[in-house]
């Protein structure tokens, strides 16, 4: 089994800025793919930044150029940098790690709002 665990969310103004980590622990063999998704109130789960084994980064749209996504694999965490936020980036942001056995795992998820 695999634990995902979610921090740095609060409230943050317009324009600022915020860090989110997800720390990883448990059962960890290959890591296929790993990333951020968001769900904002009556919406569904998007993808927002994800990290793949290949070496591949991918971001949503609406986050490129302000978003930024990395990984510490000495300690097993992956960071999304969260600049020039927006109040539509107000979500619960979600951890998530798929194995090289396919097997899915997500975090509790973490809240996110923007607002003055």
């Amino acid at each position: 089994q695999v634990q995902l665990v979610e921090s740095g969310g609060g409230l943050v103004q317009p324009g600022g800025s915020l860090r989110l980590s997800c720390a990883a622990s448990g059962s960890i063999f290959r890591i296929e793919r790993m990333g951020w998704y968001r769900q904002a109130p009556g919406k569904p789960r998007e993808l927002v930044a994800q990290m793949s084994r290949a070496g591949g980064i991918n971001y949503a749209e609406s986050v490129k150029g302000r978003f930024t996504v990395s990984r510490d694999d000495a300690k097993n965490r992956m960071y999304l940098q969260m600049n020039s936020l927006k109040p539509e980036d107000t979500a619960v942001y979600y951890c998530q790690l798929t194995t090289t056995l396919w097997d899915d795992y997500w975090g509790q998820g973490t809240q996110v709002t923007v607002s003055s």
